[in-house]
């Protein structure tokens, strides 16, 4: 019969790709890492991670073998897991957050803080925004995914919504847009840092000004909302930003309210349904809504 603990160290082979960083996952020895890489491939009959230059690429066998192998760990991790009661104190878990910086350096210490009152040995681990956060939460690899919902999600994600939010304009303190009433006319007339992580040309703000007749001039596209606080802190660009998100990115700048009408919008958190019954999940849910609610 197979040694199922296998299957906890392939499934840990095939996400790190590396013998060494597996092993130090697990707390093993590189040299009991690669005996039981060796085992694996003696058990399925292939040789699963190959040398490709410094590092190691997996086989077709283990490329199709990745998604079955993760939830197979996972469900045998839930059934030894206590499913009525949970010592917080007591839980050593990393969860792993999908979330933008700025919402880890606005909201990341108050969470971190309300964790660490119930639960000192609970870790989180934040990892930035991809294209493909609902498979990332499919297959395991992010436990919960905070950001704006996309019309287009997942119907298999579970959603709960945090808080609402709004763009606001920023300046430089000292920059002419911080005298004086903000029109549609002063406010097109300057020049602005447009944020897009999908490298978009213009959005909501340039329609809404189209509306009124009038139109921007975009000089600067990014691709963080920290970065474009950054270059209108030391330019004279001009950037609209969420309110809520970039509260200490925009201190000692001039902030004021759009003169166009943008729809506020909704930060919420993502799941994946086999995670929604999990105590401790359960727990972290609540802690997010405790700390977005205040």
């Amino acid at each position: 019969m197979p040694d199922l603990n296998l299957l906890i160290t392939l499934d840990v082979l095939l996400t790190e790709g590396s013998v060494a960083r597996a092993a130090q996952r697990l707390r093993l020895s590189p040299s009991a890492m690669s005996r039981a890489l060796a085992r694996l491939r003696e058990t399925t009959g292939d040789p699963l991670l190959v040398r490709a230059g410094r590092g190691l690429v997996p086989t077709p066998r283990a490329l199709a073998l990745r998604e079955q192998v993760s939830r197979l760990v996972q469900e045998a991790q839930a059934v030894l897991r206590p499913a009525q009661s949970l010592d917080l104190g007591q839980v050593t878990r990393t969860f792993t957050l999908r979330a933008s910086e700025e919402f880890v350096e606005n909201l990341g210490p108050a969470l971190l803080a309300r964790i660490a009152q119930d639960a000192p040995f609970v870790r989180l681990r934040f990892v930035n925004k991809t294209d493909n956060d609902y498979a990332l939460l499919r297959e395991g690899r992010v436990d919960l995914a905070i950001g704006v919902v996309d019309p287009g999600a997942s119907p298999e994600v579970l959603t709960q919504a945090l808080f609402r939010d709004r763009l606001v304009g920023v300046v430089r303190s000292g920059h002419p847009l911080s005298q004086g009433e903000v029109s549609a006319a002063r406010f097109a007339q300057g020049q602005h840092v447009y944020v897009s992580r999908r490298g978009l040309q213009r959005g909501q703000v340039d329609d809404a000004l189209q509306a009124q007749g009038f139109a921007r001039d975009i000089s600067t596209i990014v691709a963080g909302f920290a970065t474009a606080i950054a270059l209108a802190r030391d330019t004279d660009l001009i950037a609209s930003v969420p309110e809520r998100y970039t509260a200490h990115q925009r201190e000692g700048l001039y902030s004021f309210a759009l003169p166009v009408a943008i729809p506020t919008f909704t930060v919420a958190m993502l799941w994946h349904p086999r995670l929604d019954a999990d105590l401790a999940h359960r727990w972290l849910r609540g802690c997010l809504r405790e700390v977005c609610g205040q």
